[in-house]
């Protein structure tokens, strides 16, 4: 893994807050907190209700942008801007892959059919090191 894959994975580790944005269907963008949680190809997920206006903004338009890296104000910390390409997963694989217990407040369990999965592939990722004026880009 070369230095700066490296380093944005090491900003990914562990489940992240991240701000994901999506397109609205007047074309305003659209801006929420998720958790996510990346694989190491990058591809990042996150659960969902199926009836979400997000999942309706992803199916229109899965172009959405995310940034992550910094949870609190008192964090002096690298953060990630990523551009990519979103998709709703109801398959029962994936969702039995991706559940967890921190999900349980908001879902019945893996078969609850309002329970999906969203996964994004990245095609361009910002890394904006502490101090730095000018991002490091990767383009996957």
């Amino acid at each position: 893994m070369d230095g700066l894959r490296s380093k944005i994975a090491e900003v990914l580790r562990g489940p992240q807050l991240a701000s994901f944005a999506t397109v609205t269907e007047d074309g305003k963008p659209w801006v929420r907190y998720v958790v996510v949680v990346a694989d190491s190809e990058l591809t990042l997920r996150f659960a969902t209700y199926a009836s979400s206006r997000k999942v309706a903004q992803i199916r229109r338009n899965p172009e959405v942008h995310l940034t992550c890296g910094v949870a609190s104000l008192n964090d002096s910390k690298p953060y990630l801007q990523i551009q990519g390409r979103a998709a709703v997963t109801a398959d029962d694989r994936d969702r039995r892959a991706f559940w967890s217990d921190m999900l349980a407040p908001y879902f019945k369990g893996p078969d609850d059919p309002d329970y999906v999965v969203v996964l994004v592939k990245p095609y361009r990722v910002e890394y904006m090191g502490v101090g730095a004026v000018s991002p490091e880009v990767l383009e996957p």
